[in-house]
């Protein structure tokens, strides 16, 4: 069953860490999604991105099942080593989960990796993959990049919600498909890097009052100026079909 929201009930409703993202790329496509039932168009799955991350996922279990840093860690001198905890697995496939009383949604998401400093600080740690020949630079303010950037910040709050101590600092663990080999011989080689990040998590809260507000509206939100969607329906609709 679609999770529909409906502002008369008092279950609990919940909020993934994408929907608030959705939140924020415009309001018009979240309130029509989550109040209409009337989604975005899917994207295609990114099946390569996907083998990337699971067996990220597999390498670094390895050290964290000997209690040790990868060795990517130790190249970029991070005093860490991958968090073992029981509830990881969980974390990973179905979600870490906070009830936010103020509005009474229960906001989650999966995270792709956690480890953990010497003073018990977890850092939150996401996994990219991509194929560019650009130096990957995280501060050019690209929309993709700000993205990414909220999406760990929202895993920092979740897990400040939950008590944990959490590091400001987050990793993102890059991996570029290198395209100047001479021949493709059936392989890709990869160029894997450690990026960090400052988070700052004062933003998420205001976004979800800001999300909760939207939804209790009786008409449609404002579309977000550089909404393709948004702009995609306008069209379409001043389009007479004969």
């Amino acid at each position: 069953m679609r999770n529909l929201f409906n502002p008369n009930s008092q279950e609990p409703f919940k909020i993934s860490r994408t929907k608030i993202e959705l939140f924020i790329d415009c309001p018009r496509c979240f309130y029509l999604e989550l109040r209409k039932g009337i989604s975005r168009p899917p994207g295609f799955p990114y099946t390569l991105n996907n083998a990337v991350d699971y067996l990220l996922k597999k390498e670094f279990d390895i050290h964290r099942a000997n209690g040790e840093p990868h060795p990517l860690m130790k190249t970029y001198k991070i005093d860490a080593v991958p968090f073992a905890h029981e509830k990881l697995d969980y974390w990973r496939r179905v979600g870490i989960y906070y009830d936010h009383r103020p509005t009474n949604f229960i906001i989650y998401g999966k995270v792709d990796d956690i480890w953990v400093d010497k003073d018990r600080n977890l850092i939150i740690v996401d996994y990219k993959a991509t194929s560019t020949s650009e130096e990957i630079d995280m501060e050019t303010g690209k929309p993709h990049h700000l993205t990414y950037k909220r999406e760990v910040e929202v895993y920092q709050w979740l897990f400040k919600q939950k008590k944990f101590k959490v590091s400001d600092t987050a990793y993102f663990v890059y991996v570029n498909a290198l395209k100047d080999r001479k021949a493709f011989d059936g392989r890709l080689d990869f160029d894997v890097r450690i990026i960090p990040h400052k988070g700052t998590v004062g933003w998420v809260e205001d976004a979800i009052l800001a999300a909760h507000k939207c939804l209790f509206a009786d008409t449609l939100p404002k579309p977000s100026a550089d909404c393709e969607y948004c702009a995609y329906r306008r069209r379409a609709q001043d389009i007479e079909v004969t």
